[in-house]
């Protein structure tokens, strides 16, 4: 019989049916570190969302035949070791299409039209002192008619183009970096730099995109760009960002990741108090319609492997 074990299930709001399949269900609301291989000794399926399975872990897992990745992303997950091992590894895909981009545009919106610095100008009492009705104490600037850069293009991406383009933006999608050709319908990488006046990043952390944005990369960027990171927080360079955001040499920047997660030694940009700076606690993906179809395909993914079908595997 099957045993399939849910490492992190505290890690998703949602109702999550089990496999029609007979088998055994065990799961656990967070597995720390010195855990992870009793808890799976026994497992065939294990599913995690942000537990890592290294090297070390997953050659101690003999019966393990199946991780099902309860995310899209799966670098807390050693994808070669498991290929090397036979063990197939499912994520979930495009489950997030909606609500990221809607958190990527909350962002975006809150920093063109500085809505916390308004929102403190009303704490001191600017508006009330005034002697007008209206208050000019900041720019406030306009998504359409500006430019919109997108560093990955893939499904959320591509959704985030389909919003900017309905607020009337123009879109640029960056080759890679580096890239010796351009492809048709994208734009050389220093120039969509060069010519945004937003930039939002929609590509998986690895060797090739660790810090992709860093000094050289902001001194490229307009003075009055924003910086949108909803991806994973190791894209960017954070002490170059803080740099730039104490320096004001671009407008601003709205991340909902960090290099670590949890921050639990701290990390400067907690501590940033700039009304050009915005950080939520990585849940732009986190919708609850979102979830729940995360939920559903994960126990999609593990009985199509049942089956023998290669349902979004990435190994």
């Amino acid at each position: 019989m099957e045993k399939i074990v849910f490492l992190d299930s505290d890690s998703i709001i949602a109702d999550i049916r089990h496999p029609s399949f007979h088998h055994q269900w065990e799961e656990y609301p967070a597995t720390p570190a010195d855990q992870i291989v009793a808890r799976l000794m026994e497992a065939t399926v294990a599913i995690t969302n942000k537990v890592p399975l290294r090297r070390e872990t997953l050659e101690q897992l003999p019966k393990l035949k199946m991780v099902a990745a309860a995310a899209t992303g799966t670098d807390n997950v050693d994808i070669a070791c498991c290929r090397e091992r036979g063990i197939v590894v499912s994520n979930i895909r495009n489950y997030s299409v909606h609500t990221v981009p809607e958190h990527v545009f909350m962002l975006m919106l809150a920093l063109r039209r500085n809505l916390l610095a308004f929102r403190a100008d009303l704490r001191n009492g600017e508006w009330q002192r005034a002697d007008q009705f209206c208050l000019f104490t900041h720019p406030v600037r306009d998504l359409h008619g500006s430019t919109l850069g997108l560093i990955g293009h893939g499904a959320i991406g591509q959704a985030v183009e389909q919003i900017a383009l309905a607020f009337g933006m123009k879109v640029l999608i960056a080759e890679h970096k580096g890239a010796a050709e351009v492809r048709p319908g994208y734009t050389a990488f220093d120039t969509v730099l060069q010519e945004s006046d937003v930039i939002s990043l929609h590509l998986p952390l690895s060797e090739q995109t660790r810090h992709l944005i860093g000094a050289a990369e902001f001194a490229r960027m307009k003075p009055h760009a924003l910086l949108i990171n909803t991806a994973r927080g190791g894209l960017v360079d954070e002490a170059a960002l803080l740099d730039v955001l104490h320096s004001g040499r671009i407008g601003g920047a709205g991340f909902d990741v960090l290099g670590k997660e949890p921050p639990r030694e701290g990390n400067p940009l907690l501590d940033l108090d700039l009304p050009n700076f915005i950080l939520t606690p990585h849940i732009a993906w986190s919708g609850r319609e979102a979830m729940q179809t995360l939920a559903d395909q994960l126990i999609d993914n593990i009985e199509a492997f049942m089956r023998g079908e290669a349902q979004n595997r990435v190994a």
